[in-house]
């Protein structure tokens, strides 16, 4: 515990960090095939308490304190850690934190070193889980160590509130002004707000007196002129920044970023921003990717919203927890709604603590639309049930008031007891059909289906394997509970009344191996992209009707070797108004698109290539073509980005994909492929998106699944070109350079 201890035999790991990710796959001894395995749901890895060995962790860090922070308050900030965290400061017991997903501090100043040498301990159980899903362990989000003057804007203490009135926008500001001092304290209160460009165009001064160790709140208003709102497809943001004037020098300098818009749900007609109006094209999301697990680095949290906004989604559900403020930063930047979701419904201490916790956090973020006080609970139908849902509501509402609170709910909707009654906007998990005849019997209460969908499917695969635990990539299967896109969408499509809904899932994630339950599946099959971001083919059936611009996606692929004369099924998701099929330049007739459905022929298989041609009108606007492959020959590295920050931080995405001579895509192609780096980067992680692999996830080696992988590669602190070489036995190999700095 003491910052002298011995630990030059521990493993130096960077954070976040989840080891959960870096331990192997752990066949039961025994599983009952007659019921699903539990230890399915959390991806079979040795956690819990039957694994003391890997279910617990110890963390430290020692770092020296300059005496200028002599008189200053120090607290160290975590965004989370996974889970039930003790933390230690030069040996003493400062706090324990329960919640694997609520941040949470610790002020250390009383026992600092100054001018010398600390130590930080911190002792992670992760040998009960809180969900039902893979969840990771370890200190998985930021820690960052925050030194303040006493007379400081404490963690979360502004909070901005904008009313729009035409051509103007009134700005409610509140400030918290912390005094941790034996002196009362008088200071000024200086609030500048600047427009998306960095240019001051509002500012607000005024004194506030602070007793000591308290804290005091100041409100304060500015007008704006002509408001630049934040939307969708322009997420403008405004800052604030606080400065605390004492003694007449600047003691304290907070940074608050928010945007200006408005949202309004109408009962009849659904979701506005802005006053205009929005389908909400949402997905649900756990919080993992492949390669790193729940250590999401920053640029990878904004590369799956980039993914999911290439597929036109516009709203994103934090399932079933608080995020990362990581996630939350790329959704208010790229223009990304938000149901923000708390991870425990309760009105017990803890967790309203979490709840207050999680509003006050993200209050201020235009992306967030929505609060979602639950999941799926089995209070849900309870008198108790809707006492909670009344205290977490007015506790909401003391803290924000100017968003709506839902829940998840899948039964009970408009039951005598229960939550019903409580919410302001009604939830709807997986039931189109209750969700119209509620809205017949409860016309005025908005509606939004918080999850829907959920076909199973795996990415390059055409037919159902159930001895190699594969779905079929069609359209065509969803569990008992659930419903396949084609069933959900054009209902909630046509109903003027539903908000829209969120997809289970926007991305594979680890656990959960629905349809098949068992070993040898350790992810999920639901995803509209894998668990590395790689397209599946139910992502282009949403993309054609949620993103207008034209366009046609054809599968499956064009190699079937051994089918010749056979019938294949094509399929086609596309949003023009007619498509023509040619096999080899004949045409097999064109069809003309209905709304919110796909188009299909069954052709006998021949080699060589079909091609689709998509029209508007009589005008030939897009086509795609898939061509029958050869022999896997090279490898082709593409990233998502060419130039990185010099940060130790920024990364990008690389593509391995398995092509033949000719450059084709070889679609079942399970090369090895090793991936060396030189210059300043470093491979962090692969993964192939193959729902029963059971490869390292930290490793430089992993095998294709159905011709692709991926390398996530991270810049280190120089500036410099960074080469990327692909290799794999039998095959060309492959480079590709980044450039850091």
């Amino acid at each position: 515990m003491t910052p002298y201890y011995n630990d030059a035999d521990w493993a130096a790991v960077d954070l976040p960090h989840d080891w959960a990710i870096e331990l192997p796959f752990v066949q039961p001894a025994y599983i009952d095939p007659n019921r699903d395995d539990q230890r399915a749901s959390h991806g079979y890895k040795p956690l819990g308490r039957e694994y003391p060995d890997t279910s617990v962790g110890w963390y430290r860090h020692a770092f020296t304190l300059p005496a200028s922070d002599a008189g200053r308050r120090l607290t160290l900030e975590f965004e989370g850690v996974f889970r039930d965290c003790r933390v230690w400061v030069n040996g003493y017991l400062l706090t324990r934190n329960s919640s694997g997903y609520a941040p949470f501090s610790v002020d250390f100043t009383d026992v600092a070193n100054i001018g010398g040498l600390n130590a930080v301990t911190l002792r992670v159980d992760a040998s009960e889980g809180e969900g039902w899903f893979y969840e990771g362990a370890g200190v998985y989000r930021h820690v960052w160590l925050v030194k303040t003057d006493p007379v400081h804007v404490p963690q979360w203490g502004t909070f901005v509130r904008s009313t729009v009135n035409g051509a103007s926008a009134a700005v409610a500001l509140t400030t918290e002004v912390a005094n941790d001092s034996d002196r009362p304290c008088d200071c000024e209160v200086v609030s500048t707000v600047l427009d998306p460009d960095g240019k001051p165009v509002a500012m607000a001064r005024a004194p506030l007196s602070v007793p000591p160790w308290s804290t005091a709140s100041l409100d304060q208003q500015a007008a704006l002129a002509g408001p630049r709102l934040w939307s969708i497809e322009t997420p403008l943001l405004y800052r604030l920044e606080t400065e605390i004037i004492a003694g007449g020098a600047t003691v304290d300098r907070y940074s608050t970023s928010f945007g200006i818009r408005t949202i309004h749900f109408d009962p009849a007609q659904g979701f506005f921003l802005n006053g205009a109006h929005v389908k909400i094209k949402g997905t649900c999301n756990h919080q993992d990717h492949a390669g790193v697990g729940t250590a999401i680095p920053d640029r990878l949290q904004a590369f799956r919203i980039e993914r999911l906004k290439a597929m036109g989604s516009n709203a994103y559900r934090t399932s079933h927890n608080p995020p990362a403020p990581s996630l939350l930063d790329a959704c208010d930047r790229l223009g990304m709604l938000v149901l923000d979701e708390t991870r425990r419904m309760g009105s017990d201490p803890e967790a309203l603590a979490e709840l207050e916790t999680m509003v006050r956090r993200d209050r201020n973020r235009p992306s967030i639309f929505l609060w979602c006080i639950g999941n799926e609970e089995p209070q849900e139908v309870t008198a108790a049930g809707g006492r909670i849902a009344e205290t977490m509501k007015r506790l909401v509402y003391k803290l924000d008031g100017t968003r709506p609170v839902t829940e998840a709910m899948d039964f009970g909707w408009g039951g005598a007891l229960g939550v019903s009654n409580t919410l302001d906007v009604m939830g709807f998990n997986y039931r189109p059909a209750a969700a119209a005849a509620y809205h017949a019997k409860f016309p005025d209460k908005p509606i939004i289906l918080t999850e829907t969908g959920s076909t199973v499917t795996t990415r390059g695969v055409y037919t159902r394997d159930a001895a190699h635990q594969f779905a079929s990539a069609y359209d065509v299967e969803a569990p008992p509970w659930a419903q396949t896109a084609q069933q959900w969408w054009p209902v909630c499509d046509a109903a003027p009344y539903s908000a829209g809904g969120f997809v289970w899932t926007g991305f594979d994630y680890r656990g959960e191996p629905t349809p098949f339950h068992r070993w040898p599946s350790v992810a999920s099959y639901f995803g509209l992209m894998d668990s590395c971001g790689f397209a599946k083919d139910e992502f282009f059936y949403y993309k054609a009707w949620w993103d207008p611009t034209p366009m046609v996606h054809l599968f499956p692929h064009w190699t079937w070797p051994g089918r010749e004369g056979k019938p294949i099924d094509v399929w086609c998701y596309t949003n023009v108004d007619r498509v023509e099929l040619f096999l080899n330049g004949k045409s097999l007739g064109s069809q003309v698109v209905v709304k919110d459905t796909h188009l299909a022929w069954s052709v006998p298989y021949a080699a060589g290539a079909i091609e689709a041609h998509g029209y508007k009108g009589d005008k030939l606007v897009v086509r795609e073509r898939r061509e029958t492959a050869g022999a896997a020959a090279k490898i082709a590295l593409t990233a998502d980005r060419a130039r990185l920050a010099a940060d130790n931080a920024d990364l990008a995405v690389v593509t391995i994909a398995i092509l033949d001579a000719n450059g084709r895509p070889v679609p079942d192609a399970a090369d090895a492929v090793r991936l060396s780096l030189s210059g300043p980067g470093a491979l962090i992680g692969m993964g192939n998106g193959d729902p029963t692999s059971h490869e390292a996830d930290k490793t430089d080696t992993r095998r294709a699944f159905k011709g692709l992988a991926m390398g996530i590669v991270q810049a280190r602190g120089e500036a410099g070109r960074v080469r990327v070489r692909a290799e794999a036995e039998g095959l060309a190999g492959a480079e590709l350079v980044l450039v850091t700095g």
